[in-house]
């Protein structure tokens, strides 16, 4: 009798998801996927808030209005989730563009209420007193980091990412500002409290800056 040849081990998923990127409807998921493999992560785009029970780490992106970002999250039944999540596990989680906006509490483009992880508001850039400042603000801009985190390096003088915004966050505590950036005014341009991280520009176009800190993410 022939003992049969074992075939190769099959591969299990890992009881933890590395990390999770929630579908929103609201943005370019590709390219966030793309530069979390490219640094060496593994990252997945889910369609349901269950999903996120086995996350080890969110990443919270999107593009557009408050509202509707507010509504997308409602909608699909993830503010539970992520709050049980973030609040809850302490799972950490990055926002990216209009995800930094929604931790806040309110914004001055929209109604609805944000998910309140941040004590802060979204204002919307001021043309009005300068009319050389184009409104939104598009393209690269130089960050100064105001405080020590793991994301992006304090010892570099100049570090320059990309924005596409017309509003931005104010934090009323300022141990929650990471780093600013000047556009009419000093913004937010990075946050973060505790396992909360959040990035006004897109790390996935910023190239090596980018690169740097979606690694260091990833790291956590």
């Amino acid at each position: 009798m022939t003992t049969p040849t074992p075939g190769p081990a099959r591969a299990f998923p890992s009881a933890l998801e590395p990390i999770v990127l929630p579908n929103l409807s609201i943005g370019n998921f590709a390219s966030v996927l793309r530069m979390v493999q490219k640094v060496g992560g593994s990252a997945r785009l889910v369609a349901s808030a269950r999903d996120l029970s086995n996350a080890r780490k969110i990443i919270l992106a999107g593009v557009g209005a408050f509202d509707n970002g507010m509504a997308s999250l409602r909608d699909g039944g993830w503010i539970d989730a992520l709050n049980e999540a973030v609040l809850g596990r302490q799972v950490p989680v990055l926002g990216i563009c209009l995800g930094m906006q929604l931790m806040c509490k309110t914004s001055e483009e929209g109604r609805f209420s944000g998910l309140g992880w941040i004590d802060g508001e979204v204002k919307r850039f001021d043309a009005a007193g300068d009319v050389h400042l184009k409104v939104p603000h598009m393209g690269w801009n130089t960050v100064t980091v105001v405080k020590a985190n793991p994301l992006i390096a304090t010892d570099s003088s100049e570090q320059r990412f990309y924005f596409v915004h017309s509003y931005y966050a104010t934090c009323h505590d300022a141990v929650d500002v990471l780093a600013t950036a000047h556009y009419g005014c000093d913004f937010t341009a990075a946050l973060s409290h505790g396992n909360i991280y959040g990035v006004q520009f897109h790390p996935e176009k910023s190239h090596r800056f980018g690169m740097t800190l979606m690694k260091n993410f990833v790291a956590l």
